[in-house]
């Protein structure tokens, strides 16, 4: 006999497109029938794309035929469109709902950690400040907030009367972490359900009040919090950060390509720790290797925004928490970060 049980250990096996998340852990599967050897399976899925939903049916009925003795396989998906909403900076409208005030929002994001990803949306978004917008930075890693001691803040939100939060602002920028909620020590465990909540909260219960852009500060991979953001928030455009070697180049065309997925646009990539330059010599070194951000943008068909080198201000600037496009505007990286503002902000504004 076929069981329920069966059919979602098969289920779990499919993954939602372009997500390392199976369609299970998601909470695609509404219900699952089975009567004799025939198998239903009900889902609900909110999408404007096509291609999903097919994607998800065509995987989901390849598997559950693997099913010893199987006979008739029937997956529905009750696809619901998310509100539509004008795009941010104008266009054509976008199924996904837009932030209030918020102008542009641009997503930062890496396929795996350890690239610099929060030290680059940090200086980007301060890039942008000193560009002559008005930015904000959210912190959407809520596992491993870094927003916090990059701009030396440990203070509390505050909130308003009718129970909207009231950013921080350091340097220019407004600010939100779950790192300025929790204590340095305290970790944040939460699962699926309560991930969707907090991310919603940051970017819809925040007093962001009149941005130009609003920078998001992805978490690695392609999780929970990456498909809330995709399906609910007017992305202007994606940022993704890699390193030079062939790892971090492979977890980069992952990240590209769940963007791409979902209709996001990439508005380029940023090769981080590019090089290093010995400050008793002047020597360059490539220590992670050298082209590998330059041939990956050619091969994602987007352009490579800039190269920014290992440079010991930058890490010392972050750690003492201010970042060295604001501690030290001449700094050859902070010239970087401004140049790669400039090129964003012309490419958006077309």
């Amino acid at each position: 006999m076929i069981t329920p049980e069966q059919v979602r250990e098969k289920l779990a096996t499919v993954k939602y497109p372009g997500f390392s998340r199976d369609i299970v852990s998601f909470g695609l599967v509404k219900d699952v029938r089975v009567t004799g050897v025939d198998v239903l399976v009900q889902m609900a899925l909110a999408t404007s794309d096509p291609k999903v939903p097919q994607a998800i049916k065509d995987g989901s009925e390849a598997v559950l035929a693997q099913l010893p003795g199987v006979g008739q396989v029937t997956v529905r998906i009750d696809i619901q469109a998310p509100p539509q909403a004008p795009q941010a900076g104008g266009g054509s409208p976008m199924a996904v709902a837009a932030i209030a005030g918020v102008k542009r929002v641009i997503a930062v994001a890496s396929g795996k950690g350890g690239v610099g990803k929060s030290t680059v949306a940090a200086n980007l978004a301060i890039a942008l400040q000193k560009n002559g917008a008005a930015v904000g930075l959210c912190d959407c890693d809520l596992y491993g907030p870094s927003i916090g001691q990059m701009f030396g803040s440990n203070e509390r939100p505050m909130a308003t009367e009718d129970n909207r939060i009231i950013p921080i602002e350091r340097y220019g920028l407004r600010l939100m972490s779950m790192g300025f909620l929790l204590d340095d020590a305290a970790p944040a465990i939460l699962r699926g359900p309560m991930v969707t909540k907090y991310t919603q909260q940051f970017l819809r219960q925040v007093d962001w009040g009149e941005l130009e852009y609003l920078v998001l500060d992805l978490p690695p991979g392609t999780g929970d919090i990456q498909l809330t953001i995709v399906q609910t928030v007017a992305l202007t455009g994606a940022v993704i950060v890699t390193t030079p070697q062939e790892v971090a180049l492979i977890d980069a065309r992952k990240a590209a390509a769940m963007f791409q997925k979902v209709n996001v646009p990439v508005l380029g990539l940023i090769e981080n720790m590019s090089y290093f330059v010995s400050p008793s010599d002047g020597k360059r070194y490539d220590i992670f290797g050298s082209g590998g951000g330059e041939r990956e943008a050619a091969r994602l068909k987007v352009p490579l925004l800039g190269q920014i080198p290992i440079d010991i201000p930058t890490r010392e600037a972050g750690d003492r928490g201010q970042p060295v496009t604001s501690a030290d505007p001449g700094n050859p990286v902070a010239q970087a970060f401004l140049q790669i503002a400039r090129k964003m902000q012309e490419s958006m504004s077309l």
